[in-house]
């Protein structure tokens, strides 16, 4: 059974998480407010990403020794106390710019803990055959995070200011907190097996192909998720919360649509066509000035997104034993991290130099070469799923 109440819970939780991590693409407004620049924006907002992916091969560990609850809830509390601590800042951004990194590396710590760790609660509880379905209907609850995190957040900035932005998002991570307090735990590790390290787990074909083309999509993330809201402020698009509920309506809308497709036909067939739309909706972000293609950029970018998440995802994950899930899991959203690390700074720089038309022809362009890597890569040749 797919739903279950333990399912419904995680998707709450994760709803809440990913909410409270959503409302912090208005961040780069806090930035711009104190006097910082593009490249402080990439700075600032990559750290955060660094953080998330440096972590990954203890927190994987972590997980997979530990357990999926207990990891969770502690990435939980560090994502309900970080947001407190940017109250504390004030002034010109350079009077507290190496503080704000540092809170940004915590912060984003508590990120990689909570995404590693729920989704590979869920993979432990999603029958085989579903695989690919229940890894992308439990997306939705990110992606609705993602649409109501800005969305709420948005009009709470412009009513209240910033102060009550950062109690909202550090309200939402608690509420996740106290979700989970009521589940059991999904996997019990056994101890006296030893299971393959973090690095060992990478150096598998299957999972570098899946890093490569997960940094190329944290490459794409890290321009939506950082440069949309100065770019719409700079063309002044009043609603900027507008582009990430046509995001997130778009990839709800292919998941609950498309959500068994990749297990009836194979994930390297999907994976194309995911890339490729992907990279059109970052790249439509060139044409947008007025409301209608910012929405319309939107929703094409998360129709992407909405393949491309859980099909990269499962091809993962699938046929691999749950004691190594955890870094499986680890190896892809670090894989994400990372590239959202590097697109936030070079992007940063590239906007400074040439604006915001180089910035996402640029990030659409790294999501395009994904096809470079699944043309010449065996281990994502197209073959007929394993479920039925």
């Amino acid at each position: 059974m797919l739903y279950t109440p333990s399912f419904v819970a995680m998707f709450l939780a994760n709803l809440c998480t990913v909410s409270s991590f959503g409302a912090f693409f208005l961040f780069p407004l806090f930035i711009t407010e104190h006097g910082g620049t593009e490249g402080d924006i990439g700075m600032i907002m990559g750290s955060f990403a660094l953080a998330s992916a440096l972590c990954r091969p203890w927190v994987s560990e972590m997980i997979d020794r530990r357990g999926r609850k207990k990891s969770y809830l502690a990435g939980c509390l560090i994502m309900t106390l970080m947001p407190l601590c940017y109250l504390t800042f004030g002034g010109e951004l350079d009077s507290f710019y190496l503080p704000l990194i540092v809170v940004r590396i915590v912060h984003g710590v508590g990120l990689a803990i909570c995404f590693t760790a729920i989704f590979t609660f869920v993979a432990d509880l999603i029958p085989p055959g579903r695989l690919n379905e229940g890894i992308g209907i439990f997306g939705t609850s990110g992606l609705i995070g993602l649409a109501l995190g800005p969305l709420v957040a948005e009009v709470v900035l412009r009513r209240f200011g910033f102060p009550q932005f950062f109690l909202l998002a550090s309200l939402l991570a608690g509420s996740a907190m106290l979700i989970t307090l009521l589940l059991p735990e999904a996997y019990s590790p056994h101890r006296r097996e030893a299971g393959p390290s973090f690095f060992q787990v990478l150096a598998r074909r299957k999972q570098l192909v899946v890093a490569l083309l997960a940094l190329l999509f944290g490459f794409g993330l890290a321009a939506s998720g950082n440069f949309v809201a100065p770019m719409a402020k700079v063309r002044g698009l009043p609603f900027i919360s507008l582009y990430y509920l046509a995001y997130s309506a778009a990839a709800v809308l292919v998941r609950f649509g498309g959500g068994r497709l990749a297990d009836r036909i194979g994930e390297a067939r999907v994976l194309p066509y995911a890339l490729v739309v992907t990279a059109l909706g970052l790249i439509a972000l060139i044409l947008v000035h007025g409301e209608a293609s910012f929405f319309a950029a939107g929703f094409v970018a998360g129709a992407g997104h909405g393949l491309l998440f859980p099909t990269l995802n499962t091809l993962a994950i699938r046929n691999e034993p749950p004691g190594a899930r955890g870094k499986i899991t680890g190896i892809f959203t670090g894989g994400i991290d990372t590239g959202a690390f590097i697109g936030a700074i070079l992007l940063g720089y590239l906007g400074e130099w040439g604006g915001f038309d180089l910035l996402f022809a640029t990030s659409g362009g790294a999501l395009l070469l994904g096809l470079l890597v699944l043309r010449f890569s065996p281990a994502t040749r197209p073959v007929h799923s394993d479920s039925k």
